[in-house]
């Protein structure tokens, strides 16, 4: 499961190594471009780096803050609905006037089944 998640081949992210015009377009430029200069091999790294660096924050994005952001919007929507739900289906409007006799009438209420 774990090498299905890292395949880079699954990313949204488009790979310059797997393009299928990549080299092509490379050489079809004048000859003043050369891949072995000192400066290309750098930007190569540098720009590898980054691609990898994005990879693992759509990971991050993908595995983590989405599943917890759906997760709390989610419920958020669900008690929302129950709310109108149950008002709709009984309007009854409860008002505390003791809280002190709210709490006592909730622990009697709770120490009932013992």
């Amino acid at each position: 499961m774990s090498d299905s998640v890292l395949d880079p081949t699954l990313s949204f992210i488009e790979n310059p190594s797997t393009s299928s015009n990549g080299r092509d377009d490379v050489d079809s430029l004048p000859g003043s471009l050369d891949s072995d200069s000192d400066g290309s091999s750098d930007y190569s790294d540098a720009e590898r780096e980054w691609r990898e660096s994005l990879q693992q924050l759509e990971l991050l994005l993908s595995m983590v803050v989405v599943p917890y952001l759906g997760k709390y919007v989610g419920r958020k929507c669900a008690y929302w609905g129950w709310a109108k739900f149950m008002r709709w289906k009984y309007p009854v409007e409860i008002v505390v006037t003791s809280k002190t006799a709210s709490i006592g009438a909730g622990a009697v209420a709770a120490l009932a089944p013992l």
